[in-house]
């Protein structure tokens, strides 16, 4: 199928917030190739820039992100997984060590590769409705962008384990008592927002002089 690079992405300025969208609701916002480039393109120049000191990202509609394409995972032979999986590391490794706060505002389904980014993030504030799985396993495989090592980090390795060998969905409720995310919000974008001027804030008023 072929996809729009121009719209894959939205970027949103309010300086100093920007705000990275996925937009693709028809597709689930999956992470494709195009998209992992475009998305890796988007950072590089956010990263870069010292006006910008927070980057949210979101999704549209009902999904946050679906998490990698299945019909690009079915594609994969044994020489081809190593480098998918190398390169969907790469990129959260990116927006793990973003010199800005990073922050995932999940207003929907958020699976697989989109959980893993998610994790990536410094912090997640979900909405009520979401919903949260590493479906991975229903398939044959586990996630190979780094949720492996960042989900029992944040919730604990029993927890994470048997996450992701069940594949079991949990729900907005259930992940803020497991430290899933950090809190709960009807509109995620917007709390999101809020604290990442709380934060910038604060990091202000460090540097001032007393």
């Amino acid at each position: 199928m072929r996809e729009d690079r121009v719209s894959l992405i939205v970027t949103e300025f309010n300086l100093p917030l920007a705000v990275v969208r996925f937009n693709r609701p028809a597709e689930r916002n999956v992470l494709s190739e195009n998209v992992r480039a475009q998305l890796e393109e988007t950072l590089s120049k956010l990263t870069a820039r010292r006006d910008v000191r927070a980057i949210i990202f979101t999704g549209t509609g009902d999904v946050f992100s679906a998490g990698a394409d299945i019909r690009e995972l079915l594609s994969l032979t044994s020489t081809t997984a190593r480098d998918f999986a190398h390169r969907g590391q790469r990129l959260m490794r990116r927006i793990a060590e973003a010199p800005q706060v990073t922050i995932a505002a999940i207003n929907g389904y958020c699976m697989g590769g989109g959980l893993d980014l998610a994790l990536a993030c410094d912090l997640r504030v979900a909405g009520p409705e979401a919903i949260f799985a590493h479906p991975g396993v229903a398939l044959g495989i586990i996630t190979g962008w780094g949720g492996t090592q960042r989900l029992p980090r944040i919730i604990g390795p029993a927890r994470a384990l048997e996450i992701i060998l069940t594949a079991r969905r949990i729900a907005a409720r259930e992940a803020l008592e497991i430290g899933l995310v950090n809190c709960l919000a009807t509109e995620p974008l917007e709390e999101a927002r809020s604290i990442a001027r709380k934060i910038i804030d604060e990091w202000d008023s460090e540097e001032r002089p007393r």
